[in-house]
């Protein structure tokens, strides 16, 4: 009886290893693929940064939204049927935020999506006090997922590429903030040393932003980010993908944090695809 159980144990520790060594190879292949020209002509349609690019990232690009879309299903809500061109613009947005790093979104397994800006139930603490409250969202990101979007926002947000708004990547920032563990504005960092740099960098900036805000001036970065750190982040991202040169003159920590964190140097993208 012993000598079958530990047959068994031997058999079964082979099969998962074969699993996980063939969930390995599917994810290289897919990275090491390109769109077809179909799907390639969908994304520069739908998501206009994406024509400013190097060709390497482009290619690099391409093998993350392959990845991606074999790995989170799209789930339409209130009626909405869900599109190759929502499904394709979606992914392209939210890879390029891991096109050229060793980032993940390794929780995620679902995106859903909403036709227009859609209600959540809010809970806020006050002591032994928790009160609810119904506001309206365009965009939600869950710990582990899910990513909820609002459609109209997610396209409107990937059409004008020169505006620092952008819900997706808004929402995708908040899942590599995830990754950490936390949703505290500071993603996963190799060392202690980076984490406290990090920290102070995005502190000082975000109480700059914020005195900004209360005095009622305009800020390159959005003023939600007055919120919190994660919400500093996640708009953070927004303006170094859409309006980097802003972002590089006005927070040039912030700006160089991101460049290194994401792998990306948006700055130089400015004369490409026009």
């Amino acid at each position: 009886m012993a000598y079958v159980v530990l047959v068994l144990a031997v058999a079964g520790g082979l099969w998962l290893a074969w699993r996980v060594r063939q969930r390995r190879q599917r994810q290289a292949d897919l990275l090491a693929s390109p769109l077809s020209q179909a799907e390639r002509e969908i994304v520069v349609r739908e998501v206009p940064l994406v024509r400013r690019l190097p060709e390497a990232l482009q290619a690099r690009l391409e093998g993350r939204i392959n990845r991606f879309l074999d790995q989170v299903d799209f789930v339409g809500c209130n009626g909405l049927e869900v599109t190759e061109e929502m499904r394709l613009s979606i992914a392209a947005q939210a890879c390029l935020l891991i096109a050229n790093n060793d980032l993940w979104y390794d929780n995620l397994t679902s995106v859903l999506i909403y036709p227009g800006a859609f209600k959540s139930r809010q809970a806020r603490r006050s002591g032994y006090v928790v009160t609810e409250r119904e506001v309206v969202r365009s965009g939600e990101s869950w710990m582990r997922g899910p990513v909820i979007l609002s459609w109209a926002h997610a396209h409107l947000g990937a059409a004008n590429d020169h505006d620092g708004h952008n819900v997706v990547f808004h929402e995708f920032a908040h899942q590599l903030d995830d990754l950490s563990g936390r949703t505290d504005g500071v993603p996963a960092l190799d060392t202690a040393e980076d984490v406290m740099a990090w920290r102070r960098t995005f502190a000082a900036a975000q109480e700059r932003h914020a005195r900004a805000v209360g005095a009622g001036q305009r800020t390159v970065i959005d003023a939600y980010g007055a919120e919190g750190p994660q919400e500093f982040f996640a708009v953070a991202v927004e303006a170094f993908l859409e309006t980097p040169g802003a972002l590089k003159r006005a927070e040039p920590e912030v700006y160089a944090r991101l460049a290194e964190l994401l792998g990306l140097e948006p700055v130089e993208w400015a004369a490409q695809g026009r």
